[in-house]
């Protein structure tokens, strides 16, 4: 295992590509939400997401990191290639929904090990960039939950929003 200087550029390699499969998750679904609610949810935060991996890329650079370059394109056409098959078989936005809070989730603790790590070897900027994309993955988190319980709340109605973001009955309401 790597330490020093190498275990923290192979970490935020891991957190650059990671969150760079994040942003394509939610741009893909931001083209395939059938509820208009959740497509305006992912175009809220792409360009939020954009932003961390702006940051995440500069501070990768300034302690001599690639970026995950190399590895960012291995790891992002696999993570990618298996996320099309996990998308084709969710039809569903609730579905979809449910796999982006797990990204979500988990580019949450990545910035919150950032903050404190930051913070407990004075390193002002991976602090920074911690607490902001930890602040920022918390709302966003909030956000898609919230809707989470609103698809699962109507896909138990029986009424799901269609593309056209009419509701639709589906079944018998319970």
């Amino acid at each position: 295992m790597d330490t020093g200087r190498d275990f923290l550029r192979a970490q935020l390699n891991n957190a650059i590509s990671q969150h760079h499969a994040l942003i394509g998750s939610l741009r893909d679904h931001a083209g395939q939400a059938d509820d208009p609610t959740y497509r305006q949810l992912c175009d809220k935060y792409i360009p939020i997401l954009e932003q961390h991996q702006g940051m995440l890329e500069a501070y990768g650079t300034s302690i001599g990191s690639d970026g995950g370059s190399g590895l960012k394109n291995v790891l992002g056409s696999a993570l990618g290639k298996a996320r099309d098959a996990v998308d084709a078989m969710r039809g569903t936005d609730f579905l979809r929904v449910v796999g982006d809070i797990v990204m979500i989730r988990q580019a949450q603790d990545t910035f919150a090990t950032f903050a404190v790590a930051g913070e407990r070897l004075g390193d002002a900027r991976l602090a920074e960039l911690g607490n902001r994309g930890e602040r920022e993955h918390d709302a966003m988190q909030r956000d898609f939950n919230a809707f989470c319980a609103d698809s699962f709340v109507q896909h138990v109605q029986g009424t799901v929003v269609t593309s056209s973001g009419d509701r639709e009955s589906t079944s018998a309401r319970v």
